[in-house]
């Protein structure tokens, strides 16, 4: 009997589609996507606002990919976001990327939305009250770490609404790291604390582990659509 409440219903599906198309994949690779899925998270999410330089935007992402972030946040005001396939490697195939320019101020808009989904805004730029790197408490809550681009940095729009700000130390005359080893350092740091602590629950919902192997399906086999057409006609045979 189908279950009267949609929701439920519909993550029933969707599972089923997964087993559905997950028949058509090379058995190593789909290996490869269980045991990687294992250690995706949004726990800690990655907001790059207005990154004009497509070799460090796509250095940020084989870093996020590395790292097992899963949703990069791109905001596009006055910079339309580009990624160099040789240096990101393929790593934007795997992330969810979630874009934002069709609002006036795409930057609020954002920030908006990760706060409705509980997550702390964090400016990653110097600031009165900052907190180093080392010192930052990863335990209180879920994260969105904001970048800006390498001239003008974070907007103020970011730095007024942030909730936190963090910095990495530094000991030498240089005033700033480039923005894609500061993103790897920070991300670095943070999955180690997060990996290694007690009480954090990181690890995908079993409904985010689904959506996200779609994806990874969906990107790997040749004529997805066509199969997966095939299963909603057959599934509505059997209706």
């Amino acid at each position: 009997m189908r279950e009267t409440n949609c929701f439920p219903f519909f993550i029933v599906m969707k599972k089923e589609l997964l087993d559905y198309l997950s028949a058509v994949v090379n058995t190593d690779r789909l290996a490869l996507f269980n045991r990687i899925i294992k250690n995706r998270t949004n726990y800690i999410t990655v907001v790059l606002e207005d990154i004009f330089q497509a070799q460090n935007a796509s250095a940020v992402l084989r870093s996020c990919d590395c790292l097992g972030i899963q949703n990069v946040h791109v905001i596009e005001n006055r910079n339309k976001f580009q990624v160099d396939s040789e240096v990101s490697m393929g790593a934007s195939k795997w992330l969810t990327l979630n874009k934002y320019y069709r609002k006036k101020n795409n930057s609020h808009e954002t920030v908006k939305f990760l706060k409705e989904r509980g997550y702390r805004i964090v400016a990653t730029s110097p600031y009165s009250n900052d907190v180093n790197l080392p010192d930052f408490d990863i335990t209180k809550g879920k994260i969105a770490l904001v970048f800006g681009s390498e001239l003008p940095g974070i907007s103020e729009t970011i730095l007024q609404e942030a909730d936190e700000y963090l910095k990495i130390p530094m000991y030498g005359f240089t005033e700033s790291y480039n923005i894609s080893v500061s993103a790897a350092i920070i991300l670095y740091e943070l999955t180690e604390k997060m990996h290694n602590s007690q009480t954090i629950a990181w690890q995908l919902t079993e409904e985010e582990k689904v959506d996200i192997l779609l994806q990874w399906i969906r990107s790997s086999v040749k004529r997805s659509a066509l199969i997966e057409k095939r299963f909603w006609e057959e599934r509505s045979l059997t209706d």
